[in-house]
């Protein structure tokens, strides 16, 4: 099992970032700063380094959205995950309105996942990258691979599994999904599960190069969710009409996280300062 780097020291002045996009600090967490290209790129570089074998274990790719902010707050377990993070993008609009209000170099766009997943499908088409899908419902994640493989002719999906899996399965999994020649795993558990799955099982998916995140993507990517219309993603306004399609799961959630994340984002953001937010 792949263990965390000295515990609780996960200072963002202390780490070394190989990727080459910019960080900063937005809500007390360090978030890169970079296009869906640029990470569809970084994606397929870290893809031929673990098949070349100069990457020794898979990148972590995690995002950073109101409710990540809130728990990352909350709850210090879940903050050394996202602390510990190869890299962690922002999900949220409200984030990127926010650095295009008051910072002199704001972020260039949001990198919902739900939208990245569509340039990283072209370009895993174009490489030859080969993606696995684990979580979601039984049967969604297989219908989410069969509408991606139909809109993007020679996408690889090669192996689906729904979420409902026990601890003690975690190993065998972990063995097909390396045998499976998964380039990416997309990891749809909810968080702080799918993170700390990926942290636990990290060193088991040796030759791979990512293990992406994704929350409720295979949801929407199989057509069982609908996204928001363009006008109220690009407001930030996209949780409200989560919330309105599910008030009793999604709008308590957000009513209960949505304030303390936007206390976090004014009190503890800052364009030019690396150093992390004061801890509890």
């Amino acid at each position: 099992m792949s263990a965390l780097p000295s515990p609780l020291v996960t200072t963002p002045e202390a780490r070394s970032w190989s990727d080459g996009l910019e960080r900063a600090c937005l809500a007390g967490i360090m978030t890169a700063k970079g296009t869906r290209l640029q990470f569809a790129e970084m994606m397929t570089a870290d893809c031929l380094a673990a098949r070349d074998g100069t990457l020794a274990e898979p990148r972590i790719v995690v995002s950073s959205n109101g409710s990540v902010i809130a728990r990352y707050h909350r709850d210090q377990a879940f903050r050394r995950l996202i602390d510990h993070a190869d890299v962690v993008d922002a999900d949220g609009m409200p984030m990127v309105n926010f650095t295009r209000l008051f910072w002199k170099k704001p972020f260039p766009e949001r990198v919902a996942t739900t939208d990245f997943v569509h340039d990283a499908c072209r370009m895993a088409a174009r490489e030859g990258l080969r993606f696995y899908f684990l979580g979601g419902k039984p049967g969604v994640a297989a219908r989410a691979a069969d509408r991606l493989t139909g809109l993007y002719p020679g996408l690889q999906v090669v192996g689906t599994r729904h979420g409902y899996f026990a601890p003690e399965d975690e190993i065998d999994l972990c063995r097909q999904i390396v045998d499976s020649g998964a380039d990416v795993l997309w990891v749809g558990l909810g968080s702080p599960r799918q993170e700390a799955f990926a942290f636990r099982q990290r060193s088991r998916l040796a030759g791979l190069g990512w293990i992406r995140t994704c929350g409720g993507l295979f949801d929407f990517c199989s057509g069982d969710a609908r996204r928001a219309p363009q006008l109220l993603q690009n407001l930030g306004l996209e949780w409200l009409y989560r919330a309105s399609l599910e008030p009793i799961r999604l709008g308590v959630r957000y009513i209960s996280t949505n304030p303390s994340a936007m206390w976090h984002l004014i009190t503890k953001s800052d364009e030019s300062d690396c150093t992390p937010a004061e801890r509890p």
